[in-house]
């Protein structure tokens, strides 16, 4: 995927994973990058977070469904 750009930034992949699946479902292409040497040392998601990456041009549809998804009750 080209031209990627962060639709959400969260505090553990878990999380992330979780956003990237409600996204897939909805047909907007999503991966998670994290900066946490390939899972070796998982603290370092807390300095930085993790990203849910998404195509520029999705990321208004892939930021509402995540803004409609946190607001659910």
């Amino acid at each position: 995927m080209a031209g990627l750009v962060e639709a959400a930034r969260t505090g553990s992949t878990i999380e992330a994973q979780i956003i990237v699946g409600l996204l897939v479902s909805n047909g907007i292409d999503a991966i998670v990058s994290a900066d946490d040497v390939g899972g070796l040392e998982p603290q370092l998601q807390f300095s930085g977070g993790v990203r849910v990456l998404v195509p520029a041009p999705t990321l208004a549809a892939a930021q509402a469904l995540i803004a409609d998804a946190q607001s659910a009750p």
